[in-house]
C-alpha cells in the first residue's frame, strides 16, 4: 500500500488532513477553501496552513486563482480522461520494466495478491480500493525505476483517489480479480508486451466506470440546483 511519509511539521500534519479530507469530499469540490475555518479545525496558525496549501496546489488538489483565493479542485471529465490517459501510458510501461526484472519474491508476491484478492471475495468481503492499489502499487515499484515510481505516486496518485474515491462506479470484483490475475500471470511469464497491453485494457475499464459515474454525479447536481 501507498503510504505517505511521516508528517514531522505542523504544515505536513495539516497537508494529510486536508489532502485527506479533499479526496474523501468532506471538503466538497470545487468550494472555496476557508482558510481561518481550517486554521481553527486544525489548531494551527495560518503560516503552516498557508504552506500545506501551497504544497496541496503542487499536487493540483487546490486551485488558486487572482483575486478569489484558494479552491479545492473541481471534479472534471475532461480531467478524469487527461489523468487516465497518462496513468495508463505509465502504468503500462511499469508492467513491460516489472518484467523485465522478474524475481522469485515479485513472482511471489502476486501470487499472495492474487489469491489475497480472490479468498476475500469467496469470503464475502467486498473488494476495497486497497486491495486495488497494492497490486498496483507492487508492479509499480517492480519497475525499478524511481522516475516512473515518483510519477506514479505523487500527485497523479492523489487526484486519481479523488476521482474514484468520489466516483466509484458500481462493484465489479470479479472482473477485477479476473484483470489482476492475468496482468500478474503475464509478468511473471516474463511477457511484457502481453502485461502491457492487459493493464491498459484494465485501467480502460476503470475510466469507463469512473466517467459514468461522475456523469450521474454531476447531471444530479445540476438536477438539484
Amino acid at each position: 500500500m501507498i503510504v505517505d511519509k511521516m508528517p514531522t511539521t505542523l504544515a505536513d500534519k495539516a497537508t494529510l488532513a486536508i489532502q485527506q479530507a479533499i479526496i474523501t469530499g468532506e471538503l466538497e469540490a470545487g468550494s472555496k477553501i476557508n482558510e481561518q475555518a481550517l486554521a481553527a479545525k486544525y489548531g494551527i496558525s495560518r503560516g503552516p496552513l498557508r504552506e500545506a496549501l501551497q504544497t496541496l496546489e503542487q499536487q493540483r488538489l487546490v486551485v488558486r486563482q487572482p483575486n478569489v483565493g484558494a479552491r479545492v479542485a473541481a471534479l472534471s471529465l475532461d480531467e478524469l480522461h487527461q489523468l487516465y490517459e497518462l496513468r495508463a501510458v505509465l502504468e503500462s510501461m511499469a508492467c513491460q520494466l516489472a518484467a523485465q526484472h522478474i524475481t522469485t519474491d515479485l513472482k511471489q508476491q502476486l501470487t499472495r495478491l492474487i489469491e489475497q484478492q480472490s479468498q476475500a471475495f469467496q469470503n464475502g468481503r467486498d473488494f476495497h480500493m486497497s486491495d486495488d492499489v497494492d497490486f498496483h502499487h507492487c508492479i509499480i515499484q517492480a519497475s525499478q525505476n524511481r522516475y516512473l515510481q515518483d510519477s506514479l505516486t505523487g500527485g497523479l496518485y492523489h487526484l486519481v483517489r479523488m476521482y474514484r474515491y468520489q466516483c466509484t462506479g458500481e462493484s465489479r470484483p470479479t472482473r477485477a480479480i479476473e484483470e489482476h490475475a492475468a496482468i500478474a500471470k503475464a509478468i511473471i511469464k516474463g511477457d511484457g508486451e502481453l502485461a502491457s497491453l492487459l493493464m491498459k485494457r484494465h485501467i480502460q475499464t476503470g475510466l469507463k466506470n469512473t466517467a459514468r459515474k461522475l456523469q450521474q454525479k454531476m447531471e444530479q447536481e445540476l438536477h438539484n440546483d
